[in-house]
């Protein structure tokens, strides 16, 4: 495979589209699946063959429109039509309406508003092929500019100067952390020659997040092209992409992915006829939520129990099998190529002076637009929240957003001009997180909410520390006590006390973690603790 070879198959598969009048796009990906997207797409199929137009409408399968809470989604190109909870019996309609002599048309699906918020404010980098191709044929990705930056960086840049270009983009790591990844690269790059790897973690566990699996379903080779690279600019030749077995659609469409991108040679040995190997494997977890911490995910990987461990030695210095090691997850990945092909400045002037770029966010709850987001760095949780998401359905009142999972904390409806980027939403107590956004109504009781969470980290801790193991028991049972109006003041002061020792105790993310969700509720919404008492 050469340039030029890549370059042909774009073009004949853009020759291909364009033979067709019509495209047809139907969201294929889990959320719409669940609600009969494979039906819809089947029925329109047959009522685009039963109307006789084959050489003109083309239907195909996509990854996610976005609008998840209004699935099935189905989008006609080049009018631009939006339709929304298309049920399979509406499919003969849509096809019936493409025919404007047709005044005898069935009954229609709603149509969408792709002028509303919560499409208008969105800024589409991670997910800008998402909805658009079909991930399941790597030609439709080639033929947006697919492996062309990887082509780029191996025939035109040194490993060290595609680093400094991720360094000066200034995007840090979506998974959490919000660590530099132009500095982490570097640190993998550093360490003396030798087997190196590169693992994608895509063991996305918090309740409400679906945003790594998005991604995965809608666009594969965006994060095949991504790990490529940055194996190319670390010295690694080899990666895992860890998921979890709860994504089975994720991870059919990555292993067809990688078939595919091993037909073309744009995996293997020898890309672009260089001497760069790159292999990827696909490694499923358990469902372990502890197993999204690095250390965690590579015992995992490794075949051993998914249990944190101490560190230093960092995964950088000593990861994979004692083998220096590059951890991002899967929209830290999505961003490299859009990186190299419109350059550092480009992305740097996305965002706010320490958060650069974009954020997708899985808006959640008690909220009227459900689905994903992606906007710029800064961004307020107002703007996400009641413009994007609609406020609360039937005109209720917001109370809180709940940010970060169970290692985030709530942000009360008072600070919801505070712009979303990793330092203010630290300010506030809580994180960024991966980008679960669960939006809560004024009826949401907040102390159950943190003894659910304080569920969920009680049973997915790995019981290796005592802090965690035993604190997130004791902590489940006082919030417990206090929702049972059992607990008394001294119980009020235990439960934050405890909270701070488990945060400062734990081995892990998990651990260190767990409380964020009882301190930021006892901080915001004291009073419905006191009045439990």
């Amino acid at each position: 495979m050469d340039l030029e070879e890549l370059l042909e198959i774009g073009q004949q598969e853009r020759d291909r589209q364009n033979q067709k009048k019509t495209r047809i796009r139907c969201c294929t990906a889990a959320g719409c699946l669940s609600s009969g997207a494979a039906t819809v797409k089947n029925n329109l199929e047959t009522a685009v063959n039963t109307a006789g137009l084959e050489d003109s409408v083309e239907v195909c399968g996509v990854g996610c429109l976005r609008f998840c809470g209004r699935g099935t989604l189905v989008e006609i190109d080049p009018s631009g039509i939006l339709y929304e909870e298309v049920t399979p019996e509406q499919a003969s309609g849509i096809i019936s309406a493409l025919s404007e002599e047709n005044k005898d048309r069935e009954e229609l699906p709603l149509r969408g508003d792709l002028s509303h918020p919560f499409f208008a404010l969105q800024m589409p980098v991670v997910l800008e092929n998402s909805g658009k191709i079909d991930p399941e044929r790597i030609e439709e990705y080639i033929a947006v500019g697919g492996y062309q930056q990887l082509h780029h960086v191996l025939m035109e840049m040194t490993p060290s100067a595609v680093i400094e270009e991720i360094s000066k983009s200034g995007l840090r790591g979506r998974g959490g952390g919000g660590y530099p990844t132009g500095l982490k690269w570097a640190t993998v790059a550093k360490m003396p020659q030798g087997q190196k790897y590169v693992i994608c973690n895509a063991d996305e566990g918090d309740p409400g997040a679906f945003m790594d699996r998005s991604v995965l379903e809608s666009d594969p080779h965006r994060i095949l092209e991504g790990m490529a690279i940055a194996g190319y600019a670390i010295g690694a030749n080899y990666g895992y992409i860890y998921v979890r077995a709860e994504y089975p659609l994720a991870i059919k469409r990555l292993e067809k992915a990688i078939q595919q991108a091993k037909k073309y040679e744009l995996l293997g040995s020898q890309i672009f006829d260089s001497p760069f190997d790159f292999k990827i494997d696909i490694r499923v977890g358990a469902g372990a939520f502890v197993c999204g911490e690095e250390t965690a995910l590579i015992g995992s990987i490794e075949g051993k129990r998914g249990n944190p461990r101490p560190r230093p030695p960092y995964p950088a210095e000593s990861g994979l099998w004692g083998c220096p090691t590059l951890i991002n997850n899967v929209e830290t990945f999505a961003n490299i190529v859009p990186i190299i092909r419109e350059g550092s400045h480009w992305y740097s002037n996305i965002g706010t002076e320490t958060s650069k770029g974009t954020k997708v966010f899985a808006l959640t709850g008690k909220v009227s637009n459900t689905g994903l987001i992606e906007v710029p760095m800064g961004t307020t949780v107002r703007q996400i929240v009641e413009e994007m998401g609609g406020g609360v359905p039937d005109g209720g009142k917001v109370k809180a957003v709940q940010t970060g999972g169970p290692s985030g904390g709530c942000i009360p409806a008072e600070f919801f001009d505070t712009p979303v980027d990793y330092e203010s939403l630290l300010k506030l107590g809580t994180i960024m997180g991966s980008g679960g956004a669960i939006v809560m109504d004024e009826d949401t009781n907040m102390v159950e909410i943190a003894r659910f969470y304080m569920e969920f980290c009680r049973g997915e801790s790995c019981g290796k520390c005592v802090p965690c193991r035993a604190g997130t028991v004791q902590l489940h049972a006082l919030l417990s006590k206090l929702l049972n109006r059992q607990a008394n003041q001294s119980d009020l002061e235990q439960l934050e006390a405890l909270s701070y020792m488990v945060k400062e105790t734990s081995l892990c993310g998990l651990g260190q973690s767990a409380p964020n969700p009882v301190l930021s509720t006892l901080k915001y919404f004291q009073q419905e603790y006191l009045d439990l008492i």
